[in-house]
């Protein structure tokens, strides 16, 4: 059995901690980790971790919308010079976020659009966060969506409606700990989406999954997120790993 972490901060870990992270993911069954960086100044962070890690780690880059300030265009010519340095597999995480500070949407979107950019330039993928801001971001895709316009909307926990409508995007659904939460409702979501559109991931340090919400999450956690999937859908574990590992692998083009 192979799962794969889509979306983890694993980076934020260092030395013995980060090693001994590892060492629990492969003892669970998660052999691919997807990281996302956030701003400029983490790039260095996912680097060091892909570079020590090379089988098994994976970078990615963006500005994430939450990073997005007046500075945003210093910042974004900061992160395409990585890109033009290092090889990534996705651009992300990009994307919109109204939960913290509305007053920064054109600034959010705009960042945006140049980012998509980037992405349709390369040939990837873009994991989007989107925070209390889906209407405002299936409207930047409509604008933006052609052949070219593909990747995952990361830590989804939309209603199925806007699951459907990601999905006619041309986007998978990564699904983590939140899934397993009593009342957010997302499991009822995930039990009527076919497994061929959906990606696991945790999101880690955030959003651990049950038993372990509340506390610091990790990917070896991953394991959680799958099972309560499999519960969902009334298949065994290794049927969701399998199915989401192969999407995973379609998305990022491995």
């Amino acid at each position: 059995m192979q799962l794969t972490d889509t979306h983890t901060h694993i980076y934020y870990n260092e030395g013995s901690a980060l090693e001994e992270q590892i060492v629990r993911c492969r003892e669970n069954s998660i052999t691919r980790l997807f990281l996302p960086n956030v701003d400029n100044e983490s790039i260095e962070k996912v680097f060091h971790v892909t570079d020590t890690y090379p089988d098994m780690c994976y970078p990615m880059l963006g500005l994430h919308p939450c990073s997005v300030k007046d500075d945003f265009k210093e910042e974004l010519a900061l992160i395409e010079k990585a890109l033009l340095a290092k090889s990534v597999v996705a651009i992300g995480e990009i994307g919109l976020d109204l939960y913290w500070d509305k007053s920064t949407l054109p600034q959010q979107q705009e960042a945006f659009r140049i980012q998509v950019a980037w992405a349709k330039e390369r040939g990837l993928p873009i994991v989007i966060h989107c925070r209390e801001a889906f209407d405002e971001q299936f409207a930047l895709l409509e604008e933006l969506k052609d052949d070219k316009l593909f990747g995952i909307f990361h830590c989804f926990t939309g209603s199925l409606e806007q699951a459907q409508h990601a999905i006619s995007l041309g986007f998978y659904l990564g699904i983590g700990g939140v899934v397993t939460f009593k009342n957010a409702g997302l499991d009822k979501v995930v039990e009527q989406i076919d497994l061929k559109h959906i990606v696991l991931e945790t999101d880690a340090p955030y959003l651990a999954p049950v038993p372990f919400r509340g506390k610091p999450n990790e990917s070896s956690y991953l394991i959680h997120v799958a099972q309560k999937v499999a519960d969902l859908h009334g298949i065994a574990i290794e049927e969701v790993a399998n199915m989401t590992t192969q999407n995973a692998l379609h998305v990022f083009g491995m």
